[in-house]
């Protein structure tokens, strides 16, 4: 009896190239990350060296929302690499930015714009992360689609 060895089949598929939805979804959870740190680093300076009503308040915000950055920083890096679990945590930041912005859209004041931004980014982002293209790429299959 001759041994012979059975060689893996060889895949000369390149792998998909990364859909540009799911490469523009990654960059507004970026981009909503950023601007929570850089908001939450702000409140921290601001409550330093300025003089806040509640300095430990204005601190505990500011740390608060460096925090909650980290949620859509890690989701946009994991949309990046293309991991199925990066869509939960994404869509559950647009959902967020969606209460914030209606909340500023409430005040009659300057804060309105920034409420029609973040809700037109949040929105954008939605229909980017439910496309099923970004599902595909993603890997994550339909309910009864289990193989």
């Amino acid at each position: 009896m001759s041994s012979e060895q059975k060689s893996a089949p060889e895949t000369t598929e390149a792998a998909e190239p990364r859909p540009r939805r799911l490469t523009y979804a990654a960059a507004l959870a970026g981009l909503e990350g950023f601007a929570l740190a850089g908001g939450g680093l702000w409140v921290c300076v601001r409550a330093l060296t300025g003089s806040p009503d509640g300095r430990q308040q204005a601190v505990a915000l500011g740390i608060l929302l460096v925090m909650l950055a980290l949620l859509p920083l890690l989701a946009a890096r994991g949309l990046l690499l293309r991991r199925g679990w990066s869509r939960g945590p994404a869509v559950i930041t647009q959902i967020m930015g969606l209460f914030c912005a209606y909340l500023l859209l409430q005040v009659n004041s300057i804060a309105i714009p920034a409420g029609i931004a973040i809700a037109v980014i949040s929105v954008a982002a939605l229909v980017l992360l439910v496309n099923p293209a970004t599902a595909r790429a993603l890997g994550i299959k339909g309910p009864g689609r289990a193989e």
